[in-house]
């Protein structure tokens, strides 16, 4: 249970009970029962942020891009990145700020591609997780501390048998 590692033992009891019980997906299909979001394109995704962007953040730096990454998990065993690019435009140093929301969002609640974008959003006043950042994400998204729990259950779903709980192609 590699995604829920740092969580309290009698938590990790209780979730290890549900996998025994096999009661883990139905737990999480009766907490997200929407299922997939219509988010599916990169500008999709990047007016989605943008709009939250203007609504807790109308002064940070503009983004530049925004988009949906496939190798994203895989290779840097992330969720979502946030990164500023540096660039020399004549003599003046101009500074680019991507966000990459890993692929797997495309097949999830709304709720979890919510708390992702909130998460890197928040990368752009707050560098560091320490408590800063983590009031910060709780201010754009109250339920942020259980939805990211829910996502590491999700994942810990995931890894043990690979079969998605949501159909991007039932989307509504």
């Amino acid at each position: 249970m590699k995604y829920l590692a740092g969580y309290p033992a009698p938590l990790l009891d209780q979730v290890r009970q549900l996998i025994a019980e096999d009661k883990l997906a139905a737990l999480l299909g009766k907490r997200y029962p929407d299922g997939v979001h219509n988010v599916q394109t990169d500008r999709a995704l990047y007016e989605y942020v943008n709009e939250l962007k203007s609504e807790f953040m109308r002064k940070a730096e503009p983004l530049s891009k925004v988009m949906f990454d496939n190798k994203l998990h895989v290779i840097r065993n992330a969720l979502g990145t946030h990164t500023t690019v540096s660039r020399v435009q004549g003599g003046k140093l101009k500074a680019k700020r991507e966000i990459r929301v890993a692929s797997l969002f495309k097949g999830v609640p709304l709720a979890w591609l919510r708390m992702i974008v909130v998460h890197e959003l928040a990368h752009m006043k707050e560098r560091e997780h320490d408590k800063a950042f983590y009031a910060l994400c709780t201010h754009m998204e109250p339920d942020y501390q259980q939805l990211e729990f829910d996502l590491r259950l999700y994942l810990t779903h995931l890894d043990m048998n690979g079969r998605r709980l949501w159909d991007a192609s039932a989307r509504p």
